[in-house]
C-alpha cells in the first residue's frame, strides 16, 4: 500500500467488509425524507457528524446539500437546483440553511487562492483568459465577511426564488462547530403564515 493510495485502498477494503457483513441494513430507508426537510450547510469537516446529531436528524430524515460556506451563491446554481428538486420531487416542506461560526469562507482572500493555483501549475494565462471571458475568478472564490449577513442573503434568495412555492418554510440557523449549539436567526414559518394571512385578506 503506497502512501498516495492509502485512503482509497482502506476505503475499498472497509467497504467490502461493510457489504459482506450486511452492515448497510441498519441504514435502510427510502429516497423520500421522513421529516420532509432539506438542510443546506457548509462542507466543514467539523459538521460532518455533529450537525445531523445536533439537529436530531438520522439517516432517511432529510436531504443534505453541502458546499463551501453553506451559501446559495447563484439563484440558478446547483444548490438552488437541488432545493427545487427536493420541493417538487421529494415533497420537502422546510428548507434549513445552516451557517456556522468561525467559517473558513469568512474573510477568504481570493488573490492568495489564485496564487496557490499558479503555484500548483495553473497558468496565469488561464486565469486571464477566464477573466477576459467574463468569469471573475476573484469574485467567484470570494466567501463573505459576515456569516450572519450571508445567511440572511441565502434565505432571501431561496424564499424569493421565482420557482419556490410560498408555502415552503425557509429557516436560517447558525451552529457552533464546537458544541453543536443551534441559534435560530430566521423562522421560515413566519413568512409562510404572513403569506397565508394575505391570501385570506384577498378572499374577503
Amino acid at each position: 500500500m503506497t502512501e498516495k493510495n492509502k485512503n482509497l485502498e482502506e476505503i475499498l477494503a472497509f467497504n467490502k467488509k461493510f457489504v459482506d457483513n450486511k452492515e448497510y441494513e441498519a441504514f435502510g430507508t427510502t429516497k423520500y425524507p421522513d421529516k420532509k426537510m432539506v438542510v443546506v450547510s457548509c462542507m466543514d469537516t467539523r459538521l460532518t457528524e455533529l450537525l445531523p446529531k445536533a439537529m436530531n436528524v438520522r439517516n432517511g430524515d432529510a436531504k443534505f446539500i453541502k458546499n463551501a460556506g453553506g451559501v446559495i451563491v447563484h439563484p440558478f446554481g446547483s444548490a438552488m437546483r437541488s432545493i427545487i428538486v427536493c420541493v417538487y420531487e421529494f415533497d420537502v416542506k422546510e428548507v434549513y440553511i445552516v451557517g456556522h461560526f468561525h467559517c473558513g469562507m469568512s474573510g477568504i482572500d481570493p488573490s492568495k487562492t489564485i496564487q496557490k493555483m499558479i503555484d500548483r501549475g495553473i497558468s496565469k494565462n488561464t486565469i486571464d483568459t477566464l477573466s477576459n471571458a467574463g468569469i471573475k475568478v476573484n469574485k467567484w472564490l470570494y466567501g463573505f465577511d459576515s456569516v450572519e449577513i450571508s445567511l440572511i442573503e441565502s434565505v432571501e434568495k431561496v424564499r424569493n426564488h421565482p420557482l419556490m412555492p410560498k408555502d415552503v418554510a425557509v429557516h436560517g440557523l447558525l451552529i457552533d462547530p464546537k458544541t453543536g449549539a443551534l441559534f435560530l436567526r430566521i423562522n421560515g414559518w413566519e413568512a409562510v403564515e404572513a403569506y397565508e394571512n394575505s391570501l385570506k385578506e384577498q378572499e374577503k
